[in-house]
């Protein structure tokens, strides 16, 4: 790295302290790999850390820096934290261990000395200060950045869990990637056939083409969109992709913020590439499992909204869960406090479903929790949770949000 600020040199020399001296050495083997000529500023830093992903090492590496000293331990800029591994809150293990929870609570505490806000979402573009349009930011999870760039309009690689705390601590992440303009351009160019109707529909859409692209350095532009969609759609639809093909950017013809025309992102000289409709039920076919008893449906990755919240809430009013299924709603702490104020935790867990707060299911040790309740076959309407939970012991379906409650409450998919 040719040009380093006098602030990050003297964090270098220790001037600041052992963290930010780990940080910022950090950030240049980082910068050395990638090619950064210099460091960024960032408004906002977002870490994944359950502690089932950094494990003891990574929650010892943590108390280390919380033990300092206030003034070289606290963070130098917002920074939030990515869903946990245990509900701590409402503690009734699914399968965790104790000491799963110890990890936890040893964690978190270690965070907040840090001045870290333990916010425990994926969805903090829905939830908390999103960023908006220009704005270089340090988010880990892969769904908060591909939301971020493409829907917000900000700038962020994916920044693994070391890389976060590294610019929280230090304020400025290295220059390269989706921070630079030239690699927002387009590199793809999709058109599609027919429009997605539902949340499943726009996750399906994002996992075709994710698989399509296959790389973190493709940046797919899709044509024929005809409608904006809403918040929640456009978040099934980028973590699919981020799931499916590594994708941290996309643009939608005359939707995204940086894509009024096919010309900005230089996507007319592209060759159309069609998704088809057979495509699109070729891969829906591969996640079904109609007339299977089903042993656990979970709604999670990424978190519920709160208008995702309501609609679960409609679907379970009035009905029960069938005895043998169980039912997982996962969502952020601070809609989990809206929505049940509003009645709809209540309706949910009347229903027979749990309800877990500040979690997402594949981070809170999704094998273990499988084998402890004998739970194979699960139902879900989140492309993306398909995707991850073959490698977790599980036979996943994918259905609609309607198809998953119905299924919950028949014990098997319809």
């Amino acid at each position: 790295m040719t040009k380093l600020s006098l602030l990050a040199e003297a964090m270098v020399a220790g001037e600041y302290g052992p963290a930010r001296r780990w940080a910022v050495e950090h950030q240049l083997q980082v910068g050395r790999m990638f090619d950064a000529t210099d460091m960024v500023e960032v408004s906002q830093a977002h870490m994944m850390a359950d502690p089932e992903s950094i494990g003891l090492a990574g929650v010892e590496l943590v108390e280390r820096f919380s033990a300092l000293p206030e003034d070289e331990r606290r963070v130098a800029i917002p920074m939030i934290t990515d869903p946990r591994g245990v509900d701590l809150d409402y503690y009734d293990p699914l399968g965790q261990t104790e000491e799963m929870a110890d990890l936890e609570r040893r964690f978190i505490k270690a965070c907040r000395a840090m001045g870290i806000v333990m916010t425990n979402t994926c969805i903090n573009y829905q939830t908390i200060m999103p960023p908006v349009r220009g704005d270089h930011v340090a988010y880990g999870d892969t769904g908060v950045v591909i939301y971020s760039n493409s829907i917000c309009g900000a700038r962020s690689n994916f920044e693994g869990g070391p890389s976060a705390l590294a610019a929280g601590l230090t304020g400025f992440t290295p220059r390269y990637g989706l921070h630079l303009d030239d690699n927002r351009r387009a590199t793809r160019r999709y058109r599609i056939q027919s429009q997605p109707t539902e949340l499943t529909d726009w996750g399906v859409l994002g996992a075709v083409i994710g698989r399509r692209s296959g790389s973190y350095w493709e940046v797919p532009v899709i044509e024929g969109i005809e409608r904006v969609p809403t918040s929640d759609e456009a978040k099934h639809m980028g973590a699919a992709m981020a799931s499916y093909g590594s994708t941290p950017l996309f643009h939608i013809v005359g939707i995204t913020p940086e894509c009024d025309r096919l010309s900005d992102v230089d996507g007319e000289r592209l060759p159309v590439e069609p998704i088809t409709d057979d495509e699109l039920k070729a891969f829906r076919g591969g996640f079904g499992a109609q007339g299977e008893k089903v042993d656990v449906v979970v709604f999670a990755a990424p978190q519920l909204s709160l208008v995702e919240m309501q609609r679960v809430a409609e679907l379970c009013r009035g009905q029960k869960m069938h005895p043998n299924t169980a039912m997982l709603v996962c969502t952020p702490p601070s809609v989990y406090a809206d929505a049940r104020a509003a009645g709809y935790i209540r309706d949910i867990e009347t229903f027979g479903a749990r309800v877990l707060k500040g979690t997402c299911f594949y981070q809170q040790y999704a094998r273990e929790i499988g084998e402890a309740n004998g739970w194979v076959r699960l139902l879900s309407n989140s492309t993306k949770i398909v995707n991850i939970l073959g490698g977790y012991g599980y036979k996943p379906a994918l259905a609609s949000m309607q198809s998953c409650v119905e299924a919950a409450v028949a014990g098997e998919v319809v």
